[in-house]
């Protein structure tokens, strides 16, 4: 199967909404890119598409936003905590960093992987 991949634009835009310090490890993954905290997996890149964690209450409050939806790389595959944000805030990228704050935070909660 071949995942979608991302390009340098929306590498750097990506790498743009993750603030670096040093808890996060960001990494390839299936030909994308994700960031990590204590091990586990807040946020990522799949194509053109930067989706978040949230728990289920932030999860139903982003869905409700036009153009964000349910992260799903494969047809039928749907990974039950994560939303893709909108593609239309690229050029709100303010917007897009909240969210992947919210999701730092929260997953930066879990008990840690490594």
């Amino acid at each position: 199967m071949s995942f979608p991949r991302p390009d340098e634009a929306t590498k750097a835009y990506f790498h743009n909404l993750v603030d670096l310090d040093e808890r996060i490890r960001i990494r390839p993954m299936f030909g994308n890119i994700a960031a990590f905290v204590n091990g586990n997996m807040f946020s990522g890149l799949f194509g053109s598409q930067v989706f978040v964690r949230l728990p289920e209450q932030e999860r139903a409050e982003l869905l409700a936003v036009e153009g964000a939806g349910p992260f799903e790389p494969m047809e039928g595959r749907r990974m039950k905590e994560y939303v893709s944000l909108p593609e239309a805030w690229r050029s709100e990228p303010d917007s897009a960093r909240h969210w992947v704050q919210r999701s730092l935070r929260w997953v930066g909660q879990m008990k840690p992987k490594d």
